[in-house]
């Protein structure tokens, strides 16, 4: 995916190339098919104004700073929400750093030292229950007239519904992988959850056994279900590699181990370390378990590796946004 999307963080005034723009305010935690239907609106009212498309988002997540002992499942890391906006055509994401300072903020001093001070839009995109400043104090009916007042306009967009009527939600999706079912999850992100981080150096046990593994010490607080997955592996270059993947503590092996994502990679052979990659799941196929021994262990392996090669073997883009994240090669 080219990153072509300007990241601004701080607090500061956006440069005036930015400025007067549309702009859609949310977390958007996994840029998921309920977001489309604000993150869209958005992108058609700067098309039909020939204005910047912005999305004003929150870092970190405000939850993590009410409850900071509790661990949040992150769904899109800043990185790849920048990502992901880029593809559906966002000129910027303005990560409006967050704290309990910036939550003392009076609903009026948020419009106009960050709405309109900071990055003078024209215009507001929202959910209809989206709230802000103090103890909640602003509402959708106070955004609205705070916009008439302050010379820009405010759309708000009802919640969206799968196509069973239920509302597509971040923390749903959080659940669906916390279950393993990451092509449930898919189907309401619209694209393959998809996690990047650094190639990393393991025991090299895999390579001894003829599996051979790419290692990724992911976020602690991702809550993915440990087991193997059917996986599609993005190299740093944009080229794109089936595989199947391990995620979890390989009790086999190790007591107590940290988790660990170790993809391999189908037909592929070279040194992928310091590397950033991504990893997009496609399906699960087992629980982790522990094996007596490593006979049996390869056994299986062979067996994940003949299952996840049938489910890799034609799988259909979700979205155009899946095409980007997990079939476009650069």
């Amino acid at each position: 995916m080219d990153q072509a999307i300007h990241r601004v963080s701080g607090a500061g005034r956006i440069d005036d190339a930015l400025r007067g723009g549309v702009v859609a305010i949310g977390n958007f935690d996994g840029v998921h098919r309920g977001h489309l239907a604000v993150l869209e609106r958005a992108l058609s009212e700067a098309n039909e104004r020939a204005v910047p498309a912005l999305v004003l988002t929150f870092e970190p997540h405000p939850r993590m700073v009410f409850r900071p002992d509790t661990p949040m499942f992150i769904l899109t890391p800043p990185p790849m929400k920048a990502r992901l906006l880029s593809e559906l055509g966002f000129s910027a994401v303005v990560e409006q750093p967050f704290s309990r300072v910036f939550a003392e903020l009076s609903a009026e001093a948020f419009v106009t030292e960050v709405l309109q001070d900071r990055l003078g839009i024209s215009h507001a995109v929202t959910g209809f229950d989206f709230h802000f400043g103090k103890n909640r104090q602003g509402g959708p009916a106070f955004l609205m007239e705070a916009g008439e007042r302050h010379g820009f306009g405010v759309t708000l967009v009802d919640a969206f519904r799968d196509e069973s009527t239920e509302i597509v939600s971040s923390s749903r999706i959080r659940g669906l992988l916390e279950a393993g079912e990451v092509a449930e999850a898919a189907g309401l992100l619209g694209y393959r959850y998809t996690v990047e981080a650094e190639i990393v150096a393991g025991q090299k046990l895999g390579r001894t056994l003829g599996f051979p593994t790419a290692n990724m010490v992911l976020p602690e607080s991702i809550a993915l279900k440990h087991g193997i997955y059917a996986v599609r592996f993005r190299r740093a270059d944009g080229t794109l590699h089936d595989g199947v993947a391990s995620f979890g503590r390989r009790p086999t092996v190790t007591e107590d181990g940290a988790p660990l994502l170790e993809s391999y990679l189908f037909d592929f052979s070279g040194d992928l370390y310091g590397e950033r990659c991504s990893v997009s799941f496609f399906g699960f196929l087992r629980g982790e378990q522990k094996f007596d021994g490593l006979d049996p262990l390869v056994a299986q392996m062979k067996r994940d590796e003949e299952e996840a090669r049938a489910l890799l073997s034609a799988p259909v883009p979700l979205s155009a946004l899946d095409l980007a994240v997990a079939f476009r090669e650069a």
